[in-house]
């Protein structure tokens, strides 16, 4: 099977944020929220198409969720994800200079899927225990 390391930066987006505002736990806010946008290249060595659901997993955790392409510029190995509970799963507790999460630099290795997204409620739990 074939795995690809990333570095995962997380962005914001206003229409994921305003679907969250709205409910979390809505169909919305996961199909906007629970993606991982790669470039094309990575697309390719991986094997998948925008949807197919991608492992994400670091030391830290890791989560299912959709890929999608990515229409900027070239940048193999640099993935991005929306700040959700999605991306949360996979930064670390620890906090680096300045006393901030490490969520802008997040190494993380990518395999395709079996099953579907991990449910929100699935993420609560985690957080949680």
């Amino acid at each position: 099977m074939a795995e690809v390391d990333v570095t995962v930066v997380t962005v914001r987006d206003i229409f994921q944020d305003e679907a969250g505002r709205k409910s979390r736990f809505s169909e919305e806010y996961k199909n906007l929220s629970a993606l991982i946008i790669l470039d094309k290249q990575d697309m390719i060595r991986l094997g998948v198409k925008d949807g197919q659901k991608l492992l994400v997993q670091n030391d830290v955790g890791m989560v299912i969720v959709a890929a999608k392409t990515s229409e900027d510029e070239p940048h193999p190995g640099l993935a991005f994800m929306y700040n959700s509970p999605w991306s949360n799963q996979l930064v670390s507790d620890d906090v680096g200079e300045g006393s901030i999460p490490g969520n802008k630099r997040i190494k993380a290795t990518l395999s395709i899927a079996e099953g579907n997204t991990t449910p929100i409620s699935e993420l609560q739990a985690r957080m949680q225990s």
